[in-house]
Parts: C-alpha cells; sequence; structure tokens
C-alpha cells in the first residue's frame, strides 16, 4: 500500500497547488500582463527564459494541473509559433511520459493485484493495438490528456511507444493553441480558439486513424484474395466442416438465423464426444463405480459382493447409451432443423469452395460466403519403438476392441497420467484389471495445483492401480508371445508385462486433406485464429478442438457460437471469443472440478490471491453418503470476496461447482453465495460453508470486541 499511498499524496499536492493558484484568477487580460512582463527579459535572455519555460511546463503536465492551455497560448506569444511549437511540444511530451511513468510505478501494480485477470484483456489489447489507440486519443482534444497519460500507465505499453506517439499525436493540438497565442491580442476568450473549422478539422483527425486502418485492412484483404476466383453468387451463407460439438452448434445457431447452412461429416455424426469420449466414457465409469460400491457395500452395513464382470454387457450398455442419445445429434433433427446434412470428406479449394467426397463415390462443389472448420482431434500416439507390434489401443478404438471380450484383460498398461488416462486407469481397475499407469512427468493431471495431483494418485492407488510417475516409455516389444514396455526412471530400468495397452498421452488436432496447407492457412498444431476465431483469411473460421486452446465439448460449443455469429454477422459487428470462466473436470472417483485460477496459475501469472478451504469430510450429506472425503478450496482477491478460481474435490464435484460458474461469471461473490438459501442435506451446502469460512476469516477484531461489550452492557455487566 506505501506506492498508492505515496501517489495519493503527490495527487493532493496537485490539489493543494490548483487551490492555491485558484486564488488568483487566470483569464486573458491577466495572460496579456504575465506576458508584456515577461517581454523585455525574454528579449535579453531568451535562452535562460526558455529553458525555465520548457521546465516549468513539463513540471506542469508531470502533476496534471490545469494550466496546460494558458502555458501554451504564453509560449506562442513569448517565442513566436516555430520555437514555440518546439518547447511546449517536447515539454508536454516529457511531463506526460513523467505522469506516464509515475502512473506505472506506483499504482500499476497495485491495480493489476486488484483487478487481476479482468486486465489481461486490456493488457493483451495494448500490446497489439496500443500506439493506435494512444494516436486516436490525443488526437481528440475532448479526452483530457492527463487521465491519458495516468491510464496508460497502468498498461505494459513501452515508454520509448508512449513517448514517440504522444509526441506525434498531440503536434496537431499543440500547433493550433502556440498559434492562437502568437494572436494573444486579439483573442476575445479562450473558447474562440477552437472555432467550428477547428473542432471539425480535430474530428477528421480523431476519425482519419480509424479511416486508415479500415483500408489497410481492405488492402490487406484484397491482396490475400487477389489469387482467387471469387463468386459472383453463393449457393450458401455457411458451410460447416466437421459433425462434432463444434459443428453441430454452429450449424444450429446458423440454421436458427435462417441462413442457409451445409453441414459436412466424414464419419459419424456427433463427433469423438459422442461416440468415443464424454459419453462412452461416462457410461464406463458409471458401471465400474458400481462394481466399486459391490465390494465396498459392508461400508453402508450391508454384505459386500465381488461382481463377476463381463465386458460383453458392460461394454452393450455403453453402446446402448450411445443410441439413446443419438437422435440429439443425428441427421435426421439436424435436416429437420433445415441444416443440409452432407456424408463424406470436405476439402477447400480456395476461400469460398469447397470440395465433398461424398460417402457413395461421388463428389460434389459447394460455394459459400463463409466457412467453419470444427474437425476436431484425434488421440496423439507418440512415436514409441515397438508400439505398433504390440496393438496399442485408445480412447478411440478401445470401444470395439473390448465390445467382444467376455473378461477384462488381466494385465493393462495406461500410458499416461492426464485427465483421460486417470478415467481409464480407475474404470479399468475397478472392472477387474491390473493396471499400471506410467507417466514421465512428476506427478499425474499437472494442470492442478499438487495437493489435487496427490489426491488423485491416492484415489488411483486404493483402486489397485500401480501408479508410476517420473517415468519414461522407451520402447514396446513381444517376446516369447508375451507384450512389454519398457519405462526407465532415472538411472533404472524395468520392464512391465501386459495384455493391453492403452495410450491416452493428450489429443492432436485433426489438421490434414482438408486443403489448409494449400491455402497457406497456419496451423501447426492447431489452426491459428485471432480473437473472433477468423483464420488468415476473414470468411474461414475456426472452432472446438481444432482451434484450442482448450479441448472440452462446453468450450467447443462456446466458440462455436462465436464463429457461426461471426461468420454470418462479421460484416455488421464481431464478438471476441470471451475465455474468463472455463470450468472442466475430471471424472475420477472422487470427482475434481475446477473453475478460474488455481493456486499453481496464480503463482505463474503473478496474481496474488487467499485460499479459503472447506473440509467435504464435515459436510453432513457427504457423511450420510458414506463419501465424506475432498474438499472446497476457494481463490480470492486479498481482503475481498471476489472470486478468481475454485477447485473441488469430492463426491459430483462437477455438478457442485455450477455455482460458482456463474458467480464468477455474473461478478457475484462469496458473500453473496453466503447470503443464499441452500437445501439440507445436500452436497451444494459445500458451497456456503466454504463462503462462510472466508467470511469469519474477514470479520474485523475490533467490531467483536465492541460488540462483545455492548452485549455485556444490556446485560448491566
Amino acid at each position: 500500500m506505501k506506492k498508492p499511498l505515496i501517489f495519493l499524496a503527490v495527487a493532493a499536492l496537485a490539489v493543494l497547488l490548483v487551490q492555491l493558484g485558484g486564488r488568483h484568477s487566470l483569464d486573458l487580460e491577466a495572460l496579456r500582463g504575465y506576458i508584456a512582463g515577461l517581454a523585455d527579459l525574454t528579449a535579453e535572455r531568451p535562452v535562460l527564459v526558455g529553458t525555465l519555460f520548457f521546465v516549468a511546463y513539463a513540471a506542469v503536465t508531470a502533476f496534471s494541473l490545469p494550466l496546460a492551455v494558458w502555458m501554451t497560448l504564453a509560449a506562442g506569444a513569448l517565442f513566436g509559433f516555430w520555437w514555440g511549437l518546439v518547447v511546449v511540444s517536447f515539454a508536454s511530451t516529457l511531463g506526460a511520459t513523467l505522469a506516464f511513468l509515475a502512473a506505472r510505478y506506483l499504482l500499476s501494480d497495485w491495480v493489476h493485484d486488484r483487478l487481476g485477470a479482468r486486465l489481461a484483456t486490456i493488457d493483451d489489447g495494448v500490446r497489439r493495438d496500443g500506439a493506435f489507440y494512444l494516436f486516436t486519443l490525443r488526437l481528440i482534444p475532448a479526452v483530457p490528456f492527463f487521465a491519458i497519460n495516468l491510464l496508460m500507465g497502468l498498461t505494459p505499453m513501452r515508454v520509448a511507444t508512449f513517448y514517440l506517439v504522444s509526441q506525434a499525436g498531440m503536434l496537431a493540438g499543440t500547433a493550433a493553441y502556440v498559434n492562437a497565442g502568437t494572436q494573444l491580442g486579439q483573442l476575445d476568450s479562450v473558447a474562440g480558439i477552437l472555432s467550428a473549422p477547428i473542432l471539425l478539422s480535430f474530428g477528421l483527425l480523431g476519425v482519419f486513424p480509424w479511416i486508415a486502418r479500415f483500408a489497410l485492412s481492405a488492402i490487406r484483404r484484397r491482396r490475400l484474395y487477389a489469387r482467387w476466383n471469387r463468386p459472383e453468387r453463393f449457393d450458401r451463407n455457411l458451410v460447416v466442416i466437421g459433425g462434432g460439438a463444434a459443428g453441430l452448434v454452429a450449424a444450429y445457431i446458423g440454421s436458427a438465423l435462417k441462413a442457409k447452412v451445409t453441414l459436412i461429416e466424414g464419419h459419424k455424426m456427433g463427433g469423438d464426444c459422442l461416440n468415443f469420449g464424454c459419453v462412452p466414457s461416462k457410461a464406463l465409469i458409471r458401471s465400474a463405480k458400481l462394481a466399486h460400491q459391490m465390494r465396498k457395500a459392508g461400508e453402508l452395513g450391508l454384505s459386500p459382493v465381488d461382481p463377476a464382470v463381463s465386458f460383453g454387457p458392460v461394454f452393450a450398455r455403453v453402446r446402448d447409451v450411445v443410441t439413446a442419445i443419438e437422435p440429439h445429434d443425428s441427421v435426421e433433427r439436424y435436416e429437420a432443423l433445415g441444416v443440409e446434412v452432407l456424408q463424406g470428406h470436405a476439402r477447400l479449394l480456395d476461400p469460398w469452395r469447397v470440395e465433398v467426397a461424398l460417402s457413395d463415390g461421388t463428389a460434389r462443389q459447394l460455394s459459400t460466403r463463409a466457412v467453419v472448420i470444427a474437425t476436431g482431434a484425434a488421440p496423439f500416439v507418440p512415436p514409441l519403438p515397438g508400439l505398433a507390434d504390440v496393438g496399442y489401443l485408445t480412447s478411440d478404438t478401445l470401444w470395439e476392441a473390448f465390445a467382444e471380450r467376455d473378461a477384462p484383460p488381466a494385465r493393462m498398461v495406461v500410458l499416461g497420467g492426464g485427465p483421460i488416462g486417470c478415467e481409464l486407469a480407475q474404470a479399468f481397475a475397478r472392472l477387474g484389471s491390473q493396471v499400471t499407469q506410467v507417466e514421465m512427468q512428476d506427478r499425474v493431471m499437472t494442470r492442478e495445483d499438487p495437493e489435487v495431483s496427490a489426491f488423485a494418485r491416492a484415489a488411483l492407488a486404493a483402486d489397485g492401480v500401480e501408479v508410476l510417475t517420473g517415468h519414461k516409455a522407451l520402447a514396446c516389444g513381444v517376446t516369447d508371445g508375451g507384450k512389454w514396455i519398457e519405462v526407465q526412471a532415472g538411472a533404472d530400468t524395468r520392464r512391465i508385462g501386459f495384455d493391453e495397452i492403452i495410450v491416452a498421452v493428450g489429443r492432436a488436432a485433426r489438421l490434414e486433406g482438408y486443403g489448409l496447407e494449400e491455402l497457406g492457412i497456419p496451423a501447426k498444431r492447431v489452426v491459428e485464429t485471432n480473437a473472433y476465431l477468423e483464420t488468415l483469411y476473414p470468411n474461414i473460421y475456426a472452432a472446438g478442438d481444432v482451434a484450442g486452446p482448450f479441448q472440452f465439448t462446453h468450450t467447443a460449443a462456446h466458440q462455436a457460437w462465436f464463429a457461426a455469429v461471426n461468420a454470418l454477422f462479421g460484416f455488421v459487428k464481431r464478438f471476441k471469443a470471451d475465455y474468463r470462466v472455463i470450468p472442466w473436470a475430471t471424472f475420477i472417483d472422487p470427482e475434481v472440478a475446477r473453475v478460474g485460477l488455481n493456486e499453481q496459475d496464480a503463482r505463474e501469472k503473478g496474481i496474488a490471491y487467499e485460499v479459503t478451504r472447506y473440509g467435504i469430510d464435515d459436510l453432513d450429506r457427504a457423511i450420510t453418503d458414506g463419501t465424506a472425503t475432498g474438499f472446497v478450496k476457494v481463490l480470492t482477491v486479498p481482503g475481498r470476496d471476489r472470486i478468481l478460481g475454485v477447485t473441488i474435490v469430492g463426491e459430483h464435484a462437477a455438478d457442485i461447482l455450477a455455482e460458482f460458474v456463474l458467480a464468477m461469471k455474473h461478478g457475484l461473490g462469496l458473500n453473496k453465495i453466503l447470503g443464499t438459501i441452500h437445501i439440507y442435506p445436500t452436497l451444494a451446502e459445500a458451497n456456503k460453508f466454504a463462503a462462510g469460512e472466508w467470511r469469519r476469516a474477514h470479520v474485523n477484531p475490533a467490531v467483536l470486541r465492541w460488540l462483545e461489550w455492548l452485549h455485556g452492557r444490556r446485560r448491566g455487566v
């Protein structure tokens, strides 16, 4: 708090100087008198007067004193137009830069600590376009220059950029006032300086950068599209490539907004989530959880049972679950909504034409105003020697591979310690396999805080999973009919035998075969997009796993809204994708759910925070259910109830998290959650109790002592 207090002291001094100066009224007559008094000295010693004037002007600007207009007029009267312009231009820019540096030194850290992530978007915008916006603001006299100096000091703008842009941007306004000063004797009022023609000129100057930017953008677009033959008419408003979460939402929105939309899917409607990811994995996890509960029934006063697990019925149920949900994502449903659905492989021929190799062997060419690329991602398979020889499985292929098996594999290796690897390792362990999980990093689930990783590892170990962290996979092979994987930890190596191996080391965007390279669209790990989800070509967008930075079904749908709306209405208004509040969960048992920052994120970003914890082992409903394990951890701004992030570990953590997601989205603090009635007994009460922990930690001790005294007096003590 020392720096903000110093700033307040400086501001108070400036206010005091203004108050003292206000006792001596300053108008044109008084200014003419001062100029007359300095005229002889200026004529005799122009360098001395000019130097003192320069220093005084810089000081006035640095302290943001309301004297700049009068001193600019005085410069014109004392030194003439050209010398006056030089003195004022450099002095004002120097003073503005000093104010900029003072704000940065005294306030920037404090403001960023208080506002945290909410300033991230502004900081990114300043890094990208700060010079442009500063130049525009400097050209508009109605915007107080002192406010610009102070506000820009809170941003990451470079000092040199601020100085040079300010020098150029203030030059026109400075020239107008200095020129007026040379005619000081003819002025009737200061307001007369900015006549209607001059104000119009300034207005045009302020608009000019925007016009220039629009013109440059138009030229860039013209050059970008120059080598392509643009159709005179278009068959469609929007073509969506990919029928997964992002593609389905984009097509739905386009159709709902009465656009002509074509959706192209080369494999299965619903994409990875419905067919290989979220839906089947959660169905499998549910069966595994029931098997676990049957074995643990003694903890609830019932006779434990060791279930007989047959993969046939288990995976038949998984198929039934997928079949039950399929109609939500089916061709029939989307055609009923007005979307043209084509089954085939799409390839971009140019920015407006898409060729579709249909599943019946024929091909079609479509012309469209806009395209949304939503091709998703596939499991990444590392170049591990011998891996292909042992017949590896992935989260995409295991469903068919295990569907016809009766018994679970006796020995299984899961390669990878991320969310998918942890979910599958625990599920198959609960279904009867002896699972070994291999992770190269020093802990599983590395995006979470270390204590959460430790909690997850303990949960896996409790179900019989051998978790090998810090182990690098070296090779796979087959010896005498037995499959093995060799791993290394430090200088030690060992071989682990297995019957099946599942590779779950991450997912890679599907980028090849869609014409991206031929169009020159940058796509390395993902398709590169801007804040509006535009690719290199402003009419081609990308959303979902193929665009990153998140690989969740709900973020894919979230991005699809922005991509579809921008694709259809970007010529009028564009919307930046909003990633401020993104929740996610890992569905091990107990679940791990998070939104916003955790502690390791906050430390990496240098964001100050407080931690409030509530142990679910104290929650009545968790105790009655026999699930009294886990915690709620809330990060808040120091001294305030504004939520920076929440991590929940426990039964139904992903469902419980929803209240915090809503609170963060709409700027509600912990006091609002504390003041909300929660049904008793429910797991959601954990949120209220966590808020209560924060409230108790922030009660003023002096208030409590006063209340104790008050109640004592009322008792007559």
